[in-house]
């Protein structure tokens, strides 16, 4: 059996399938050739991430395709219930991430309260000329112990950024449609372990009273943050997406960011993903990454081994 993994894997996962007797390509088709690439050499499994989309067309396009898997948490590029419909496994890797995401979360978080985003711009330029200017300009940073944070979105991912938020001394806060409480697991390198139960509140109740709120949900019909609940969070505090472009209305957030309301903001996608917009890019009041939440050596290790278990579960 052949499985195109369409926007790679590791090579960990790619070894597990081939010890199983499957063949994998790695081979990047364009994606108004993929229907045409799986048809034309047999394909038995598409993988992707979340570069490749997966709908209606191709799925129709490919009678012969018995299984679509996704190397990460989203599904919103698969037209997962169609699919399903026409009898094709649909897979995913919901816990493989979560760390990787939640340590970009915080990444974002310390370049934000001590303007690294900002600094490592203007070192290069000025930090020859200007070093006690620059000094001066970066030298009231915060700090995060004592201060409270607000998950939005209280699944695998925001809980994976409330263990890290404890482990700093954080109060956490969180709310989410469908979790009413969880048990947070702290374990040390000592072995010890340490459990926390924290118990979801009102969505409202999360950007009145967090310091820095952070996005852990899908992909919306509409925006979830937009300029009613900007209005609503502290002034001075942060907001982070590492979730999906079209949470925030990015029109919005610029406002915000510029008449003070937000000190700052993390954002790792975009509303107009792949090319975000240039005010949003050149803010210096932005730390920007290019959607690489789950872009870890380790992450990308455990995604492909767990996609290779299950698809060898299903299709052997």
């Amino acid at each position: 059996m052949k499985i195109l993994a369409n926007d790679g894997i590791s090579e960990s996962g790619k070894v597990a399938l081939e010890n199983a007797g499957f063949e994998v390509i790695t081979t990047k088709v364009a994606q108004e050739q993929v229907a045409n690439f799986i048809n034309d050499n047999n394909i038995d499994a598409l993988l992707v991430r979340s570069a490749t989309k997966v709908k209606k067309d191709v799925i129709d396009a490919c009678p012969n395709l018995k299984l679509i898997g996704r190397g990460g948490v989203g599904m919103d590029n698969i037209d997962v219930d169609y699919a399903k419909s026409k009898g094709i496994h649909v897979i995913n890797t919901p816990a493989s991430s979560s760390a990787s995401v939640a340590e970009l979360v915080f990444a974002h978080i310390f370049a934000g309260i001590r303007f690294l985003h900002d600094s490592n711009r203007t070192m290069p330029l000025e930090g020859d000329t200007n070093f006690n200017g620059l000094k001066k300009a970066y030298g009231n940073g915060t700090e995060l112990r004592g201060r409270t944070i607000g998950i939005v979105g209280f699944g695998r991912i925001g809980q994976a950024v409330a263990k890290v938020a404890i482990g700093l001394g954080m109060k956490v806060i969180a709310t989410d449609k469908f979790i009413e409480k969880a048990t947070i697991e702290l374990d040390f390198f000592d072995g010890q372990k340490v459990n926390f139960t924290i118990e979801t509140v009102p969505f409202e109740t999360v950007l009145k009273q967090a310091d820095f709120v952070t996005l852990h949900v899908p992909a919306q019909n509409g925006y979830l943050i937009g300029e009613a609940e900007l209005a609503l969070m502290k002034e001075g505090s942060g907001l982070i997406n590492c979730a999906r472009g079209g949470v925030v209305n990015e029109v919005d957030l610029i406002n915000a960011l510029n008449s003070g309301k937000l000190a700052f903001a993390g954002l790792d996608v975009f509303d107009t993903e792949p090319t975000p917009q240039m005010q949003v890019l050149m803010h210096t009041q932005i730390s920007l990454t290019p959607h690489i939440g789950a872009a870890t050596i380790e992450a990308q290790d455990r995604i492909g081994t767990e996609l290779a278990t299950q698809i060898i579960a299903l299709l052997k």
